[in-house]
């Protein structure tokens, strides 16, 4: 089954924003909560170190404590407070009993001073500050231990009202069980002191001298109110009481959860006056459940929001990108059956319209390179029709001096017209020279067409070498009683003085032959911009017009039947062709009124 482009990336697209949203998800719900508890963490732990400095530096006043405390909870939304060793509030001056106890004893009356925090709610004694009254006669309970006097029941006779500490209470009642029977508080209180422990279990009567209960708004009077932060107190007074294993050395960080909210506890221990006090802190982690909560409720509009914008996507890549596409599937599957009209009309400035115009520009390469092959294969035919007609002059050329020079040895083998001896000898030399011109000359071809000759260009004066050229033929001018007219400026061109050298030899030795006797050849020269234009006519008879881009061909003469009395060997132009190509020079041949004009150009010396 085929599927197409759009589908596969609407699906690509749909899998792949699943996959971020899922990821989103988990992280928030699951790694973010764990990552904002830890960062709170930290921050209240070195804000409780800095809470600690400046309270070292209050030196105690209770004001400037309950200031920083309340600073504290303002900015860190955290319950803090300062603890005795006994586990009391240092800055409770404000919600506590003086009670006179009564002894048996005569003139042995003491007062206790004792918090009621540990045992009245805050918001019972707020709705109804005569809870407790001056002059209420009372019964107390108290717990000793290591010089520690802990107040854990008070019952008022006025009000036939008791309060329990029922954090102690609930520790001694794992530490007296003596049976399975349910007993009233007063009766675990008798058994209890019957059992001999490491700690002291006294009940004390006495009368109510004094109560002080914080007023409702009072700043000291909001710590009390938070009855969850007061039983964690409690219970942290109850540990240092009873648990002898759990020490406060170092800062702790406890776990608490109620009621499915999650807190965290900070305990920082801290020397004064040669006595490990406590900073205690209760922080709330709920504001990152809420809002994790809420991330999972949100999350079903965002997954709403991905598959609309999934579906947008997909038209989007249908148009964009598909579309595109496909058009080039099209174009591309006419290229590969060799059809290059087609073009691709896409012209974005991204991947797809750079691969339009790629395909566009391969489109246009390839059926530049075929018809270039198949030109190629043309001038493969011509050639090798060139090849042909190359060895037929070739053979041409050797089978008359061979011949000639087989009929001379047999002539002198056999003695015949032996008084012609010198000569046979000088017509064999004779053809042993043209024979070994050619050679040359098709030795020298062959490296002008090897491709791998290059010319090595000079500067030098053209005129001089034309006039040295036509000091060097006089003697073949002079036979002809030719007259030569020079126009020449002297004027000095870049090129390789030695081949161009041959190629004037070459147009005044072709000239020289086809001109008549006692006629007239021109040379000169002609400055145009930048180049340098040689031009040799000769006078005579024309070259036929379908014949003039021949001449540049290997064994090609004006006379068909390759007469060989000018001892041309047909390859002198050929030679000069190549030469004039290395130089990538302009040159050709045309007719004038009464001759032929051959001319090349070249470039002047800056």
């Amino acid at each position: 089954m085929k599927f197409g482009i759009v589908l596969k990336l609407f699906l690509l697209t749909t899998t792949l924003c699943l996959l971020i949203t899922g990821s989103i998800y988990i992280g928030q719900t699951i790694f973010f909560k764990q990552y904002y508890a830890n960062r709170k963490v930290n921050e209240l732990k070195s804000s409780i170190k800095a809470f600690e400095k400046k309270y070292l530096k209050s030196n105690g006043n209770i004001q400037t404590i309950q200031q920083l405390e309340q600073d504290f909870y303002r900015n860190k939304n955290t319950w803090i407070t300062t603890l005795d060793q006994n586990g009391d509030i240092k800055s409770s001056n404000d919600y506590y009993a003086e009670i006179k106890i009564e002894e048996n004893k005569v003139n042995s009356k003491q007062v206790l001073k004792i918090p009621l925090y540990h045992l009245l709610k805050t918001e019972d004694v707020l709705k109804n500050p005569n809870t407790i009254s001056k002059g209420d006669s009372v019964d107390l309970f108290t717990v000793e231990k290591n010089n520690r006097i802990i107040p854990f029941y008070l019952y008022s006779l006025q009000n036939n009202s008791y309060w329990v500490n029922h954090f102690i209470m609930t520790n001694l009642d794992k530490e007296f069980q003596p049976d399975n029977k349910k007993y009233s508080l007063e009766e675990k209180i008798d058994l209890a002191q019957k059992f001999n422990t490491n700690f002291r279990i006294k009940r004390l009567k006495g009368i109510v001298q004094d109560v002080q209960i914080p007023n409702r708004n009072d700043v000291s009077s909001i710590i009390y109110s938070n009855n969850l932060f007061m039983d964690r107190l409690n219970e942290f007074q109850t540990s240092l009481l009873f648990d002898e294993q759990t020490k406060y050395e170092t800062f702790k960080t406890l776990d608490y959860e109620q009621n499915g909210i999650k807190y965290k506890l900070f305990i920082d221990p801290i020397e004064e006056d040669g006595e490990i006090n406590y900073i205690y802190a209760m922080a709330s982690l709920q504001p990152v459940d809420e809002a994790v909560q809420m991330v999972k409720d949100y999350f079903v509009y965002i997954i709403a929001f991905v598959l609309l914008l999934t579906i947008l996507a997909s038209i989007y890549y249908s148009i964009k990108i598909a579309r595109p596409l496909l058009r080039i599937n099209y174009t591309t599957r006419k290229i590969a059956h060799l059809d290059f009209s087609e073009r691709i009309e896409y012209r974005s400035k991204d991947e797809i319209g750079d691969l339009s115009q790629n395909i566009n520009l391969l489109s246009n390469t390839l059926h530049s390179h075929i018809t270039q092959l198949q030109q190629d294969i043309e001038k493969e035919k011509q050639l090798e029709n060139t090849r042909k007609e190359f060895i037929s002059g070739v053979s041409h050329e050797l089978k008359t001096p061979l011949s000639i020079m087989k009929s001379c040895i047999s002539i002198l083998k056999d003695g015949v017209a032996s008084h012609k001896k010198d000569y046979y000898f000088e017509a064999m030399e004779k053809e042993v020279d043209k024979m070994d011109l050619l050679i040359v000359d098709m030795l020298e071809l062959a490296k002008y067409e090897s491709g791998t000759y290059k010319m090595q260009m000079e500067p030098f004066f053209i005129d001089k070498v034309i006039d040295q050229t036509c000091s060097q033929l006089s003697v073949e001018i002079q036979k002809k009683e030719l007259t030569i007219h020079k126009d020449l400026t002297s004027i000095e061109v870049l090129a390789n003085q030695h081949r161009i050298e041959q190629v004037i030899t070459n147009y005044m030795t072709n000239a020289i032959r086809y001109t008549p006797i006692h006629q007239h050849i021109y040379v000169s020269t002609i400055i145009e911009d930048e180049l340098v234009k040689v031009c040799v006519e000769n006078k005579g008879s024309h070259i036929p017009n379908d014949q003039l881009d021949k001449v540049w061909e290997r064994f090609y003469r004006g006379d068909t039947s390759r007469h060989r009395s000018e001892g041309s060997t047909g390859l002198g132009l050929a030679i000069t062709k190549n030469i004039l190509d290395l130089h990538d020079a302009q040159y050709g041949v045309m007719n004038t009124s009464d001759g032929v004009l051959f001319y090349f150009c070249l470039n002047k010396n800056k």
